[in-house]
Protein backbone atom coordinates (compact mmCIF):
# COMPACT_ATOMS: atom_id res chain seq x y z
CA UNK A 1 0.00 0.00 0.00
CA UNK A 2 1.39 3.41 -1.00
CA UNK A 3 2.18 5.89 1.85
CA UNK A 4 -0.70 8.26 2.52
CA UNK A 5 0.95 10.82 4.80
CA UNK A 6 4.29 12.59 5.06
CA UNK A 7 5.14 10.53 8.13
CA UNK A 8 4.35 7.31 6.27
CA UNK A 9 6.49 8.46 3.34
CA UNK A 10 9.53 9.22 5.51
CA UNK A 11 9.14 5.95 7.40
CA UNK A 12 8.98 4.06 4.11
CA UNK A 13 12.04 5.85 2.72
CA UNK A 14 14.10 5.14 5.86
CA UNK A 15 13.41 1.43 5.42
CA UNK A 16 14.72 1.57 1.85
CA UNK A 17 17.94 3.56 2.35
CA UNK A 18 21.06 2.60 4.23
CA UNK A 19 21.94 4.83 7.19
CA UNK A 20 25.33 5.51 8.75
CA UNK A 21 25.83 6.91 12.23
CA UNK A 22 27.66 10.17 12.85
CA UNK A 23 30.23 8.32 14.92
CA UNK A 24 30.97 5.99 12.01
CA UNK A 25 31.14 8.97 9.65
CA UNK A 26 33.62 10.65 12.00
CA UNK A 27 35.73 7.47 12.04
CA UNK A 28 35.80 7.41 8.24
CA UNK A 29 36.77 11.07 8.15
CA UNK A 30 39.62 10.50 10.61
CA UNK A 31 40.91 7.45 8.74
CA UNK A 32 40.55 9.20 5.38
CA UNK A 33 38.56 6.41 3.82
CA UNK A 34 37.70 6.98 0.15
CA UNK A 35 34.13 8.17 -0.22
CA UNK A 36 32.21 11.19 -1.50
CA UNK A 37 30.49 13.26 1.17
CA UNK A 38 27.60 15.38 -0.08
CA UNK A 39 25.80 18.16 1.80
CA UNK A 40 22.23 18.45 0.48
CA UNK A 41 21.26 21.45 2.63
CA UNK A 42 20.57 24.87 1.13
CA UNK A 43 23.50 27.14 0.27
CA UNK A 44 22.80 29.45 3.22
CA UNK A 45 23.02 26.51 5.63
CA UNK A 46 26.24 25.28 4.01
CA UNK A 47 27.85 28.71 4.36
CA UNK A 48 27.28 28.60 8.11
CA UNK A 49 29.43 25.47 8.37
CA UNK A 50 29.85 22.02 6.86
CA UNK A 51 31.60 18.69 7.45
CA UNK A 52 35.18 18.91 6.10
CA UNK A 53 35.49 17.75 2.50
CA UNK A 54 31.76 17.85 1.76
CA UNK A 55 30.44 18.88 -1.65
CA UNK A 56 27.52 21.28 -1.62
CA UNK A 57 24.64 19.94 -3.71
CA UNK A 58 21.33 21.40 -2.46
CA UNK A 59 18.35 19.04 -2.49
CA UNK A 60 16.49 21.31 -4.90
CA UNK A 61 19.22 20.91 -7.55
CA UNK A 62 19.99 17.25 -6.92
CA UNK A 63 18.41 15.68 -10.01
CA UNK A 64 19.68 18.50 -12.22
CA UNK A 65 23.33 18.46 -11.15
CA UNK A 66 24.17 15.11 -9.58
CA UNK A 67 25.27 13.26 -12.72
CA UNK A 68 27.67 16.09 -13.55
CA UNK A 69 29.01 16.34 -10.01
CA UNK A 70 29.07 12.57 -9.33
CA UNK A 71 29.68 10.83 -12.67
CA UNK A 72 30.71 7.49 -11.08
CA UNK A 73 27.48 5.77 -10.07
CA UNK A 74 29.36 2.98 -8.30
CA UNK A 75 31.33 5.30 -5.97
CA UNK A 76 30.61 5.23 -2.23
CA UNK A 77 28.46 8.29 -1.44
CA UNK A 78 27.32 9.58 1.95
CA UNK A 79 24.61 12.24 2.04
CA UNK A 80 23.75 14.45 4.99
CA UNK A 81 21.43 17.33 5.80
CA UNK A 82 20.47 19.14 9.01
CA UNK A 83 18.48 16.33 10.64
CA UNK A 84 18.51 13.32 8.31
CA UNK A 85 15.22 13.70 6.46
CA UNK A 86 16.28 15.51 3.30
CA UNK A 87 19.34 13.29 2.95
CA UNK A 88 17.17 10.17 3.20
CA UNK A 89 14.92 11.46 0.42
CA UNK A 90 17.99 12.38 -1.62
CA UNK A 91 19.45 8.88 -1.12
CA UNK A 92 16.24 7.33 -2.46
CA UNK A 93 16.42 9.63 -5.49
CA UNK A 94 20.02 8.64 -6.20
CA UNK A 95 19.11 4.97 -5.98
CA UNK A 96 16.37 5.57 -8.54
CA UNK A 97 18.95 7.29 -10.78
CA UNK A 98 21.17 4.23 -10.69
CA UNK A 99 23.63 5.01 -7.88
CA UNK A 100 24.47 1.72 -6.19
CA UNK A 101 26.42 2.61 -3.05
CA UNK A 102 24.58 5.45 -1.30
CA UNK A 103 24.19 6.03 2.44
CA UNK A 104 22.57 8.76 4.48
CA UNK A 105 24.00 10.16 7.71
CA UNK A 106 21.53 10.26 10.58
CA UNK A 107 20.63 12.42 12.46
CA UNK A 108 22.58 15.10 10.50
CA UNK A 109 24.74 18.20 10.75
CA UNK A 110 22.96 19.78 13.73
CA UNK A 111 23.84 16.80 15.90
CA UNK A 112 27.33 16.62 14.33
CA UNK A 113 27.95 20.20 15.45
CA UNK A 114 26.51 19.53 18.96
CA UNK A 115 28.93 16.62 19.34
CA UNK A 116 31.84 18.97 18.72
CA UNK A 117 32.97 17.09 15.62
CA UNK A 118 35.16 19.03 13.14
CA UNK A 119 33.56 21.46 10.75
CA UNK A 120 34.70 23.97 8.16
CA UNK A 121 33.25 27.24 6.97
CA UNK A 122 33.63 28.52 3.39
CA UNK A 123 35.35 31.85 2.72
CA UNK A 124 33.10 34.73 3.65
CA UNK A 125 32.32 36.87 0.62
CA UNK A 126 30.39 40.12 0.95
CA UNK A 127 26.87 40.34 -0.43
CA UNK A 128 28.17 42.64 -3.18
CA UNK A 129 30.77 40.03 -4.12
CA UNK A 130 28.18 37.26 -4.09
CA UNK A 131 26.12 39.32 -6.51
CA UNK A 132 29.06 40.22 -8.76
CA UNK A 133 30.50 36.69 -8.94
CA UNK A 134 27.19 34.81 -8.75
CA UNK A 135 27.79 32.95 -12.01
CA UNK A 136 31.20 31.79 -10.75
CA UNK A 137 29.70 30.64 -7.47
CA UNK A 138 27.34 28.34 -9.36
CA UNK A 139 30.27 26.50 -10.93
CA UNK A 140 31.41 23.52 -8.82
CA UNK A 141 34.96 24.10 -10.07
CA UNK A 142 34.95 27.64 -8.64
CA UNK A 143 32.37 28.19 -5.90
CA UNK A 144 33.10 30.19 -2.76
CA UNK A 145 36.51 28.60 -2.23
CA UNK A 146 37.70 29.17 -5.77
CA UNK A 147 36.45 32.74 -5.89
CA UNK A 148 38.25 33.45 -2.65
CA UNK A 149 41.43 32.05 -4.23
CA UNK A 150 41.05 34.38 -7.18
CA UNK A 151 40.53 37.39 -4.92
CA UNK A 152 43.78 36.56 -3.11
CA UNK A 153 45.76 35.91 -6.29
CA UNK A 154 48.27 38.13 -8.06
CA UNK A 155 48.90 38.14 -11.81
CA UNK A 156 51.50 40.20 -13.67
CA UNK A 157 50.70 41.20 -17.24
CA UNK A 158 53.70 42.02 -19.39
CA UNK A 159 52.33 44.61 -21.75
CA UNK A 160 49.07 46.56 -21.75
CA UNK A 161 48.68 46.25 -25.50
CA UNK A 162 46.83 43.95 -27.86
CA UNK A 163 47.11 40.78 -25.77
CA UNK A 164 47.34 42.42 -22.36
CA UNK A 165 44.11 44.37 -22.88
CA UNK A 166 41.60 41.49 -23.20
CA UNK A 167 43.56 39.35 -20.74
CA UNK A 168 43.54 42.10 -18.10
CA UNK A 169 39.87 42.94 -18.60
CA UNK A 170 38.75 39.35 -18.15
CA UNK A 171 41.07 38.70 -15.22
CA UNK A 172 39.71 41.82 -13.52
CA UNK A 173 36.13 40.84 -14.28
CA UNK A 174 36.82 37.37 -12.85
CA UNK A 175 37.94 38.93 -9.57
CA UNK A 176 41.69 38.30 -9.61
CA UNK A 177 42.59 40.44 -6.61
CA UNK A 178 45.85 42.03 -7.76
CA UNK A 179 46.85 42.79 -11.31
CA UNK A 180 50.29 44.14 -12.10
CA UNK A 181 50.72 45.90 -15.44
CA UNK A 182 54.25 46.34 -16.78
CA UNK A 183 54.43 48.73 -19.74
CA UNK A 184 56.48 51.84 -20.42
CA UNK A 185 54.47 53.04 -23.44
CA UNK A 186 51.74 55.66 -23.85
CA UNK A 187 48.38 55.27 -25.56
CA UNK A 188 48.49 56.11 -29.25
CA UNK A 189 45.53 56.43 -31.62
CA UNK A 190 46.89 53.54 -33.71
CA UNK A 191 46.58 51.27 -30.62
CA UNK A 192 42.82 51.58 -30.37
CA UNK A 193 42.09 49.20 -33.27
CA UNK A 194 43.03 46.28 -30.99
CA UNK A 195 44.03 47.49 -27.51
CA UNK A 196 40.51 47.60 -26.12
CA UNK A 197 41.50 48.52 -22.57
CA UNK A 198 42.29 52.06 -23.72
CA UNK A 199 40.09 54.82 -25.15
CA UNK A 200 40.24 57.87 -27.38
CA UNK A 201 39.93 60.13 -24.34
CA UNK A 202 43.16 58.65 -22.95
CA UNK A 203 45.40 59.04 -26.00
CA UNK A 204 48.77 60.32 -24.76
CA UNK A 205 48.27 58.89 -21.27
CA UNK A 206 50.68 56.27 -19.90
CA UNK A 207 49.27 52.82 -20.65
CA UNK A 208 49.60 51.66 -17.06
CA UNK A 209 47.53 54.65 -15.92
CA UNK A 210 44.95 54.12 -18.65
CA UNK A 211 44.76 50.43 -17.73
CA UNK A 212 44.24 51.23 -14.05
CA UNK A 213 41.31 53.51 -14.88
CA UNK A 214 39.64 50.90 -17.05
CA UNK A 215 40.17 47.95 -14.70
CA UNK A 216 39.16 49.70 -11.49
CA UNK A 217 36.05 51.04 -13.18
CA UNK A 218 35.21 47.50 -14.27
CA UNK A 219 35.83 45.95 -10.84
CA UNK A 220 36.70 47.97 -7.72
CA UNK A 221 37.65 44.71 -5.95
CA UNK A 222 40.81 44.60 -8.04
CA UNK A 223 44.04 46.32 -6.97
CA UNK A 224 45.96 47.49 -10.03
CA UNK A 225 49.70 48.06 -9.67
CA UNK A 226 51.31 49.96 -12.53
CA UNK A 227 54.94 49.27 -13.39
CA UNK A 228 55.79 51.99 -15.88
CA UNK A 229 59.01 50.37 -17.01
CA UNK A 230 60.28 47.96 -19.61
CA UNK A 231 61.15 44.50 -18.35
CA UNK A 232 64.89 43.92 -18.43
CA UNK A 233 67.54 41.86 -16.66
CA UNK A 234 67.90 44.37 -13.84
CA UNK A 235 64.23 44.50 -12.81
CA UNK A 236 62.73 41.16 -13.89
CA UNK A 237 63.32 39.39 -10.55
CA UNK A 238 61.82 42.30 -8.60
CA UNK A 239 58.75 42.33 -10.84
CA UNK A 240 58.17 38.57 -10.96
CA UNK A 241 58.68 37.80 -7.28
CA UNK A 242 55.46 39.50 -6.17
CA UNK A 243 53.14 37.56 -8.48
CA UNK A 244 51.70 34.05 -8.81
CA UNK A 245 51.35 33.89 -12.60
CA UNK A 246 52.94 35.83 -15.45
CA UNK A 247 50.91 36.59 -18.60
CA UNK A 248 53.35 37.33 -21.40
CA UNK A 249 52.00 39.67 -24.05
CA UNK A 250 55.37 41.00 -25.17
CA UNK A 251 56.04 41.54 -28.86
CA UNK A 252 59.81 41.08 -29.24
CA UNK A 253 62.17 38.13 -28.98
CA UNK A 254 64.75 39.55 -26.54
CA UNK A 255 62.05 40.09 -23.91
CA UNK A 256 60.50 36.68 -24.54
CA UNK A 257 63.81 34.93 -23.93
CA UNK A 258 64.36 37.04 -20.81
CA UNK A 259 60.89 36.17 -19.53
CA UNK A 260 61.54 32.48 -20.17
CA UNK A 261 64.84 32.46 -18.30
CA UNK A 262 63.35 34.38 -15.39
CA UNK A 263 60.45 31.91 -15.29
CA UNK A 264 62.87 29.01 -14.86
CA UNK A 265 65.20 30.81 -12.42
CA UNK A 266 62.36 32.12 -10.24
CA UNK A 267 59.88 29.23 -10.57
CA UNK A 268 57.01 31.22 -12.06
CA UNK A 269 54.42 29.82 -14.52
CA UNK A 270 54.15 31.88 -17.71
CA UNK A 271 51.17 31.98 -20.06
CA UNK A 272 52.61 32.88 -23.44
CA UNK A 273 50.73 34.36 -26.37
CA UNK A 274 51.80 35.83 -29.68
CA UNK A 275 50.10 37.17 -32.80
CA UNK A 276 51.07 37.92 -36.39
CA UNK A 277 48.77 39.23 -39.12
CA UNK A 278 45.89 36.69 -39.03
CA UNK A 279 47.56 34.00 -36.92
CA UNK A 280 48.02 33.55 -33.19
CA UNK A 281 49.31 31.00 -30.73
CA UNK A 282 49.11 30.27 -27.02
CA UNK A 283 50.86 27.91 -24.62
CA UNK A 284 51.76 27.68 -20.95
CA UNK A 285 55.27 27.20 -19.58
CA UNK A 286 55.53 25.68 -16.11
CA UNK A 287 59.09 25.15 -14.85
CA UNK A 288 59.86 22.24 -12.57
CA UNK A 289 59.96 24.23 -9.32
CA UNK A 290 56.57 25.83 -10.08
CA UNK A 291 55.09 22.47 -11.08
CA UNK A 292 55.92 21.03 -7.67
CA UNK A 293 54.07 23.87 -5.93
CA UNK A 294 51.07 23.49 -8.23
CA UNK A 295 51.04 19.70 -8.02
CA UNK A 296 51.21 19.25 -11.80
CA UNK A 297 53.74 18.01 -14.33
CA UNK A 298 56.32 20.46 -15.62
CA UNK A 299 56.79 21.04 -19.31
CA UNK A 300 59.16 22.45 -21.89
CA UNK A 301 60.24 26.08 -21.83
CA UNK A 302 60.28 28.72 -24.54
CA UNK A 303 63.86 27.81 -25.45
CA UNK A 304 62.77 24.19 -26.02
CA UNK A 305 60.27 25.53 -28.55
CA UNK A 306 62.57 28.15 -30.08
CA UNK A 307 66.24 27.34 -29.38
CA UNK A 308 67.23 30.32 -31.52
CA UNK A 309 65.32 33.43 -32.57
CA UNK A 310 64.48 33.79 -36.27
CA UNK A 311 66.36 36.35 -38.36
CA UNK A 312 64.72 39.80 -38.10
CA UNK A 313 63.63 39.79 -41.75
CA UNK A 314 61.59 36.61 -41.11
CA UNK A 315 59.85 37.98 -38.02
CA UNK A 316 58.60 41.50 -38.70
CA UNK A 317 56.67 43.24 -35.94
CA UNK A 318 52.95 43.96 -36.04
CA UNK A 319 53.89 47.59 -36.70
CA UNK A 320 55.60 46.43 -39.89
CA UNK A 321 53.32 43.57 -40.98
CA UNK A 322 49.95 44.49 -39.48
CA UNK A 323 47.57 42.43 -37.37
CA UNK A 324 43.84 41.70 -37.30
CA UNK A 325 42.61 43.49 -34.19
CA UNK A 326 40.06 40.84 -33.22
CA UNK A 327 42.83 38.23 -33.18
CA UNK A 328 44.24 39.92 -30.06
CA UNK A 329 40.97 39.36 -28.24
CA UNK A 330 40.92 35.65 -29.02
CA UNK A 331 44.52 34.93 -27.97
CA UNK A 332 44.41 37.30 -24.99
CA UNK A 333 41.24 35.65 -23.74
CA UNK A 334 42.86 32.22 -24.06
CA UNK A 335 45.74 33.52 -21.95
CA UNK A 336 43.34 34.79 -19.28
CA UNK A 337 41.62 31.40 -19.24
CA UNK A 338 44.91 29.59 -18.70
CA UNK A 339 45.87 31.98 -15.89
CA UNK A 340 42.56 31.41 -14.08
CA UNK A 341 42.94 27.62 -14.44
CA UNK A 342 46.39 27.83 -12.87
CA UNK A 343 45.07 29.93 -9.97
CA UNK A 344 42.13 27.58 -9.37
CA UNK A 345 44.11 24.40 -9.91
CA UNK A 346 41.48 23.13 -12.35
CA UNK A 347 41.45 21.75 -15.87
CA UNK A 348 44.15 20.67 -18.30
CA UNK A 349 46.71 23.38 -18.96
CA UNK A 350 48.46 24.00 -22.26
CA UNK A 351 51.67 22.62 -20.76
CA UNK A 352 53.54 20.75 -23.48
CA UNK A 353 50.93 21.84 -26.03
CA UNK A 354 50.97 24.76 -28.45
CA UNK A 355 47.53 25.94 -29.56
CA UNK A 356 47.61 27.76 -32.90
CA UNK A 357 44.79 29.72 -34.50
CA UNK A 358 44.32 30.70 -38.14
CA UNK A 359 41.60 33.34 -38.24
CA UNK A 360 41.25 33.32 -42.03
CA UNK A 361 40.47 29.59 -42.03
CA UNK A 362 38.80 29.77 -38.60
CA UNK A 363 40.84 26.78 -37.52
CA UNK A 364 42.60 25.76 -34.33
CA UNK A 365 45.44 23.25 -34.29
CA UNK A 366 47.32 21.69 -31.37
CA UNK A 367 50.99 20.83 -31.57
CA UNK A 368 52.80 18.59 -29.10
CA UNK A 369 55.79 20.22 -27.41
CA UNK A 370 58.58 18.21 -25.83
CA UNK A 371 61.35 19.12 -23.47
CA UNK A 372 64.74 19.51 -25.09
CA UNK A 373 67.16 17.32 -23.07
CA UNK A 374 69.93 19.67 -24.19
CA UNK A 375 68.06 22.85 -23.31
CA UNK A 376 70.60 25.37 -21.97
CA UNK A 377 68.14 26.68 -19.35
CA UNK A 378 65.69 23.95 -18.25
CA UNK A 379 67.74 20.89 -19.20
CA UNK A 380 69.50 18.63 -16.68
CA UNK A 381 72.84 20.35 -17.37
CA UNK A 382 72.00 24.01 -17.92
CA UNK A 383 74.66 26.27 -19.40
CA UNK A 384 72.66 29.47 -18.93
CA UNK A 385 72.24 30.06 -15.21
CA UNK A 386 72.06 33.85 -15.15
CA UNK A 387 70.68 36.59 -17.35
CA UNK A 388 72.53 37.23 -20.60
CA UNK A 389 72.71 39.94 -23.26
CA UNK A 390 69.36 39.19 -24.89
CA UNK A 391 69.58 41.91 -27.51
CA UNK A 392 72.95 40.53 -28.59
CA UNK A 393 71.68 36.94 -28.52
CA UNK A 394 68.73 37.77 -30.77
CA UNK A 395 70.89 39.87 -33.10
CA UNK A 396 73.20 36.90 -33.60
CA UNK A 397 70.20 34.65 -34.19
Amino acid sequence: MAPTTYTDLIASVRKEVKEVSLEELKRRLDSKEPYVLVDVREKEEYRAGYIPGALSLPRGFLELQVEQRLPDKTAKVVLYCAGGTRSALAAKTLAELGYTNVETANPGFVRWKDLGFPMDTPPQLTEAQRDRYSRHLLLPEVGDVGQSKLLKSKVLLLGAGGLGSPAALYLAAAGVGTLGIADADVVDASNLQRQIMHATSRVGMAKVESAAKALQDLNPDVKVIGHEERVNSSNVARLFNEYDVIVDGTDNFPTRYLVNDASVFLGKPVVHGSIFRFDGQCTTFVPESAAKKLGIASGPCYRCLYPEPPPPHLAPSCQEAGVLGILCGIIGTLQATEAIKILLGKGDLLVGRLLTYDSLKMKFRELKLRKDPECPVCGPKPTITTYIDYEGFCAIG
